[in-house]
C-alpha cells in the first residue's frame, strides 16, 4: 500500500528546520501539485534549483546575501517530514510557479506515478498543506495563527487556542457472502473502477458501528462477523482508513443509495478485477478475497 515504502523509512516527527540546498520543496496551487513533468519518475524541485530560478527572475543580483533577503520577503517554507535522510518542505504561499521541467499535476494523477515513496510524500504533503491553509486564522476568535516552535501545531496568540492536524477516520468494508463479494462504483466521482463500501465514522459511534451503518445506508443490507483487517493513511482525502471484512446477515435484495453509488453488485471471487495497483487498502482487500483469504488465517 501507499505507506509500504521499504527499504525506505518515513519520519513524521516535527522539527523546526532551516531549509538546505538539497531539500525538496513541495508546492501547491489550487488543487494541483508542482512536480517534474509527466512521463518521468515522480520528483519535486530541490531548494538549490528553486533558488537559482529565483535569482534569474529577479535579474542581476550581485550578492548571495541580497538574494536570500529577497527570497525571505516573498517565500516561506515549513518543514514537513523526512524519508530516510531526504527532507521535504512545504512552500507556504499559493503561487503559480513557472520553472522549466516542472508542471502542475492533478493530485488524482499523482497516485499513478512512481516511485511509491514519492507518491507517499505527495499524499502526506497535501494533507498537511490543507491543514495549514484552512487554519490560518483562529476558529475561536479570528486572529491570525502562528506556527509553534516545538510541535506540529498552530497557536492563536490572542486567545491561546491550539490547533493540531486533523485526521478523519473512515472505514473500507468488504461484505462477503460465501464465494462472492459486494462490489461498488462511486457516483459522481473521478474514480471509475470497482471499489468497496466506504464511509466516515460519525461522532459518538465505534468503527464497528460505522461498518454496520454504512452498509445499511449504501446498500440496505445487514452484516455480521465484523473483522478488522488493517489500516492505511490516505492523505489524498485527509483520512485514516480502517479496513474490515464482514459477512452478509440478510436475505434482502440490494437497495442502492444512488446519491452515493453508481453500481452495487455481487461478484464471484474469480471475477474480482486485479488492477495491478498496490497503493490502496481497497485493492489489497479485493485481492485478498480474490486469492481466497477470508478466513482467520488471512484476516488479522
Amino acid at each position: 500500500m501507499i505507506q509500504d515504502i521499504n527499504p525506505k523509512h518515513f519520519y513524521n516527527q516535527f522539527h523546526k528546520e532551516a531549509i538546505k540546498p538539497l531539500d525538496y520543496i513541495i508546492s501547491f496551487h489550487s488543487n494541483l501539485i508542482f512536480a517534474r513533468e509527466a512521463g518521468r519518475d515522480l520528483d519535486f524541485i530541490r531548494y538549490e534549483d528553486f533558488f537559482k530560478w529565483r535569482e534569474n527572475i529577479h535579474g542581476n543580483i550581485e550578492a548571495e546575501k541580497k538574494a536570500e533577503q529577497e527570497r525571505e520577503k516573498e517565500f516561506h517554507f515549513t518543514y514537513l517530514f523526512a524519508i530516510d535522510r531526504q527532507k521535504y518542505f512545504l512552500l507556504k504561499e499559493d503561487v503559480e510557479l513557472e520553472i522549466p521541467g516542472f508542471v502542475y499535476c492533478k493530485m488524482f494523477d499523482i497516485r499513478r506515478r512512481a516511485p511509491k515513496y514519492q507518491v507517499m510524500a505527495a499524499s502526506t504533503a497535501w494533507h498537511l498543506h490543507v491543514w495549514y491553509r484552512d487554519n490560518r486564522f483562529c476558529g475561536r476568535c479570528g486572529e491570525k495563527t502562528e506556527e509553534d516552535e516545538k510541535e506540529r501545531m498552530l497557536r492563536c496568540p490572542a486567545c491561546g487556542n491550539r490547533v493540531f492536524p486533523k485526521v478523519a477516520p473512515a472505514v473500507i468494508v468488504a461484505v462477503t457472502d460465501g464465494n462472492r463479494i459486494l462490489m461498488t462504483k462511486y457516483a459522481n466521482r473521478e474514480y471509475k473502477r470497482y471499489a468497496l463500501i466506504a464511509g466516515f465514522t460519525e461522532i459518538g459511534e465505534t468503527v464497528e458501528e460505522t461498518v454496520r451503518r454504512e452498509v445499511m445506508e449504501e446498500v440496505g443490507l445487514h452484516v455480521k462477523n465484523i473483522r478488522y483487517y488493517k489500516s492505511q493513511p490516505w492523505g489524498f482525502d485527509l483520512n485514516l482508513l480502517l479496513g474490515f471484512f464482514c459477512e452478509l446477515d440478510d436475505t434482502a435484495s440490494i437497495h442502492m443509495d444512488e446519491g452515493e453509488l453508481a453500481l452495487a453488485e455481487w461478484m464471484k471471487r474469480e471475477d474480482v478485477p486485479d488492477y495491478g495497483e498496490d497503493l490502496s487498502l481497497t485493492h489489497e482487500m479485493m485481492r485478498v478475497f480474490k486469492e481466497g483469504g477470508t478466513d482467520k488465517r488471512r484476516i488479522y
